[in-house]
């Protein structure tokens, strides 16, 4: 006769089973994972059932969840509005799109042609500042992207220079050179005119992955103060080159300013808050004024649910200029400057066989140097031969790491050509 023994489910006892296997008497008779209990938020490794509702509890109270959106473009090249990243991961599975990096953004090429092109309102919200700038691209429901972007602050001091090196050579028995047409004076500041059209140059690099339809841009406005003749005279040009970006972005879509004032009202409206820290890499620091320009032009709620950033570098280069200003050895100044090396536009982008994606630097002779897409310099002794050009360009956009998927190793940075 079999004697009935009573299963020991003592705690240490069902933890030293945990490698053996589970104990039936410890199993829930409930539907479900044995990790779907009322504090599975405890549990180190969840069901895929449990992460998805607790992803659900999360959207409720109002948290962010980052999901990914990616852009999608057909092949006929107009812009369609983006879709999840898990049906863009199915469309390449089967093989109905063609996966492509743009901008340090996933998109998608779809091989077929849409069930219906339908679109949404997308709106670019836009905060200008000196040291950066914010840019999101959002809809009523989603944020779709999050740009900062650094500003041109050189060339107030280039042309600085470029003045003072003149100024010397008034001075010395050389040939009078007439003024030719386009170094003649009038229009926007040569440094007024490089920081507003950067934004509208990320703007059209922007129009190129999202079919957007308008612009919500935060006025920036300086009063002017009697009696103060310098300070009324150093904000004109920032007037004159934001008129310069309103007119041109009316003719690119519907156009929304809001002051200041306003936009921190706004941020009180959505409750979010702005950190202090202006150069910090954070979506507190700048993206959030951007973001709740887009969402208050689309008269949408709630609260970021995509946080994730991408950081856009402008380039910045040595212009062509007569010669070095300190001598060499024998009291000779060299030739500087320029944009081209060894036939390749500088700063385009390229893939080395030992250095990867890299980017076109200056010349020495008939070798070139590769800088890494950050700005540091990895070689000076590239072989043009070695090199294989992806894209020119003059704006490096990078994903900012926590919490974005960066390019493969193998990966195309160009769209696909069918």
């Amino acid at each position: 006769m079999q004697q009935k023994v009573k299963s020991d489910t003592r705690l240490e006892k069902i933890q030293d089973c945990e490698v053996l296997g589970r104990l039936n008497s410890t199993e829930l008779a409930v539907r479900g994972s044995t990790q779907d209990v009322s504090d599975a938020s405890l549990i180190g490794h969840h069901s895929a059932s449990q992460r998805r509702r607790d992803r659900i509890h999360l959207h409720r109270e109002g948290l962010t969840q980052c999901p990914v959106i990616v852009p999608v473009l057909p092949f006929d090249g107009e812009q369609l509005m983006p879709t999840s990243a898990s049906r863009a991961r199915r469309w390449v599975k089967e093989r109905r799109a063609t996966p492509f990096w743009l901008n340090g953004v996933w998109c998608i090429r779809l091989k077929f042609e849409p069930s219906a092109r339908n679109k949404q309102d997308i709106v670019v919200g836009i905060d200008p500042g000196s040291k950066r700038e914010a840019f999101t691209v959002a809809s009523a429901v989603h944020t779709y992207l999050n740009l900062l972007s650094d500003t041109v602050d050189w060339v107030k001091d280039a042309v600085e220079t470029r003045k003072n090196l003149r100024r010397t050579r008034r001075y010395r028995n050389t040939p009078c050179r007439k003024n030719r047409k386009n170094r003649s004076r009038g229009g926007l500041p040569p440094s007024t005119k490089a920081r507003w059209q950067l934004k509208l140059r990320v703007v059209n690099q922007l129009r190129r992955l999202y079919p957007i339809t308008g612009y919500a841009v935060e006025d920036v406005k300086a009063t002017t103060h009697s009696k103060t003749k310098r300070w009324n005279s150093s904000f004109s040009p920032l007037e004159v080159g934001k008129r310069w970006l309103y007119g041109e972005l009316s003719k690119l879509g519907t156009l929304t300013l809001k002051a200041g004032h306003e936009t921190a009202e706004l941020r009180k409206a959505y409750g979010v808050v702005k950190i202090g820290d202006k150069m910090s890499m954070s979506f507190s620091a700048h993206n959030v004024d951007s973001w709740v320009l887009a969402k208050d032009a689309l008269e949408a709620k709630g609260r970021p649910e995509n946080t994730r950033l991408t950081h856009c570098r402008p380039l910045q280069f040595r212009r062509r200029v007569l010669h070095l200003q300190n001598p060499g050895k024998g009291g000779i100044r060299r030739s500087h400057g320029g944009t081209l090396s060894q036939g390749f536009k500088r700063g385009s982008l390229v893939r080395h066989p030992k250095h990867g994606l890299c980017t076109i630097g200056g010349t020495r002779g008939e070798r070139i140097s590769l800088h890494a897409q950050e700005g540091r310099r990895l070689c000076q002794n590239g072989k043009p031969q070695d090199v294989r050009l992806l894209k020119r360009t003059s704006l490096i956009f990078k994903a900012i790491k926590h919490g974005i998927p960066l390019p493969p190793k193998g990966g195309s940075l160009l769209p696909k050509t069918q």
